[in-house]
């Protein structure tokens, strides 16, 4: 009778973790799919991202603009190409000496016929205040679309997300900078700083993603990039 019991228990602990397996597998295939990213979304580093390549399809992900309005990116529906250029967030430094360069080609570049967004860590209503005064300035009158990913979803969706860890959250904390609601501190996740240049059938056709947050694309390698985006 005991033997029969525990038998019973056995039986039922058994179907139990299957079912539970089989629950968070279902989890993670979900997520993949509703990010557009393979088996494990977030890297525990910046060196172990993995992120999409060229000639894969563009993800579909949901941000937000900076009057906090849902911006939804479908590849499915371009009508010109899309250079994605994503970065940490205003309170980096190497984030807006990258911003400031790029003005340099960003009106030849939209007069090629392409639409460029900056992806930005923090929240909607800090998108501009959060950069650098002299940035601000620098890019002022530049038709400087940024977008907030501070939910993360387009860092994950294209395989850029990593856990940034406390470290580096405290002492941006130290030095006074808002990162109230940033990515990284509402998920714990910043994006290694890449751009994608995709073309109006939504396919990936160049990638850039450092680990190495302070090397950045050159505003003429992203020229070249987008002439031939163009073409």
């Amino acid at each position: 009778m005991i033997t029969r019991l525990v038998s019973r228990l056995d039986l039922r602990s058994t179907i139990f973790a299957v079912l539970i397996t089989a629950l968070s597998l279902s989890l993670v295939y979900s997520l993949s799919f509703q990010f557009g990213h393979a088996d494990v979304p977030i890297a525990e580093n910046a060196e172990l991202v993995q992120p999409l390549g060229v000639g894969e399809s563009a993800p579909r992900f949901m941000v937000r603009t900076v009057a906090d309005e849902p911006f939804e990116f479908d590849p499915r529906e371009l009508e010109r190409p899309v250079l994605l250029i994503s970065f940490r967030g205003g309170w980096c430094p190497y984030c807006n000496m990258h911003l400031a360069e790029l003005r340099h080609v960003l009106p030849q570049i939209q007069s090629m016929g392409i639409d460029v967004y900056f992806l930005s860590g923090d929240r909607p209503e800090i998108l501009y205040d959060s950069l650098k005064r002299e940035t601000r300035e620098q890019i002022e009158g530049l038709d400087y679309t940024i977008l907030s990913d501070s939910d993360a979803q387009a860092a994950i969706a294209f395989g850029v997300a990593f856990r940034s860890g406390g470290t580096l959250l405290e002492r941006r904390r130290i030095k006074g900078d808002d990162v109230a609601d940033s990515s990284m501190e509402r998920h714990g996740v910043l994006p290694v700083p890449s751009v994608y240049a995709i073309d109006k059938q939504g396919v990936i056709a160049f990638v850039y993603a450092n680990p190495d947050y302070k090397i950045r694309l050159p505003a003429d390698e992203l020229l070249a990039v987008a002439t031939k985006l163009a073409r």
